[in-house]
């Protein structure tokens, strides 16, 4: 007998099938181009920001293309993107047998915050090895000028700042639980070999990116392997959130400080130069996540006993 199930088998704990697997990605797809409730209810809002700040509805609509980026934008899409939490939430809840929302988060049933407040410290350390390896390579590979002066700063770059703190961490959180949770859930709960529920979910995860080139679409499958890998050996979401996070700050820190943000959120092209510095930043996450988890022995598996087919989680306390 088998203790628990790992993080991938937690649909187990509720019910899984094939029908419901495919309305929880239709629905999630949905979410995620605009057509259910929570981002609809964000393009209704904004329009009327627009509007009420003086602009004709077909302004405010254009404003919400993204064609150029402004601070209003990036709210947007960060909020539209962290909708997919109570998306999940709701879909875990309904669709499999009223599974808690916790069990997205983790084997324990809920965020472990102290375990994600440690991965930010790692992530910390593995963005400073990114950086010291990129200053060595020839190109970043990125479509903007980061060796060029610094912008300067300005009221638009304030509020560029104030959305890239206070949202970004929801927008990074909300892609995570859609494609790092109930994706891995869902694959996992279908197929038997670990590989399914880490594979599947990264080669979607960098799909849904849109138009790229094929190192950029490489550094972004690599980036969803290596959150998929740890999201199981770790039992939780915390370590790809916080990967996330510091790699999103990362990103939109450099576009405010030396290139444009349109560019950045529309970046297609890239070198293959990029690839080393990725390898870095996840290698060596991977390994002080791997050894830090193992150090303060963050559960993979949910308590009690599980046998071949299920573990019944739906009303069990989430453990504290």
């Amino acid at each position: 007998m088998q203790a628990g199930l790992e993080y991938q088998q937690l649909h187990k704990g509720g019910v899984t099938s094939w029908w419901r697997a495919l309305i929880g990605v239709f629905v999630l797809a949905l979410n995620f181009v605009g057509f259910m409730f929570f981002p609809l209810l964000l393009i209704a809002l904004f329009a009327a920001w627009f509007v009420g700040h003086g602009d004709s509805l077909d302004q405010a609509m254009q404003h919400l293309t993204g064609d150029t980026v402004t601070p209003a934008f990036l709210a947007f899409l960060n909020l539209s993107l962290a909708s997919a939490i109570p998306t999940v939430m709701l879909l875990t809840y309904v669709l499999h047998g009223w599974l808690r929302p916790g069990w997205v988060a983790s084997v324990a049933g809920r965020m472990r915050w102290r375990w994600l407040l440690v991965c930010l410290g790692i992530a910390v350390l593995a963005l400073c090895a990114t950086l010291v390896v990129s200053a060595l390579l020839p190109s970043a590979g990125t479509d903007d000028d980061l060796g060029g002066k610094v912008n300067h700063f300005t009221s638009t770059s304030r509020d560029y700042l104030l959305i890239i703190l206070l949202l970004t961490p929801l927008q990074a959180a909300g892609e995570e639980y859609a494609f790092r949770g109930y994706l891995t859930q869902v694959f996992g709960g279908l197929f038997r070999p670990r590989w399914v529920a880490v594979v599947v979910p990264a080669l979607l995860f960098a799909l849904a990116h849109g138009a790229q080139s094929l190192p950029v679409f490489l550094d972004r499958f690599a980036f969803g392997l290596v959150a998929g890998v740890l999201v199981i050996a770790t039992g939780g979401l915390e370590a790809g959130i916080a990967m996330h996070v510091l790699n999103n700050f990362l990103a939109f820190g450099l576009a405010l400080a030396f290139g444009d943000m349109t560019e950045a959120l529309h970046a297609t092209g890239g070198s293959w130069w990029m690839i080393p510095s990725t390898l870095t930043q996840s290698l060596v996450y991977l390994a002080l996540v791997m050894f830090a988890a193992r150090r303060l022995g963050i559960a993979t598996r949910t308590a009690g006993e599980a046998s071949e087919s299920a573990t019944e989680l739906v009303g069990q306390t989430p453990s504290v």
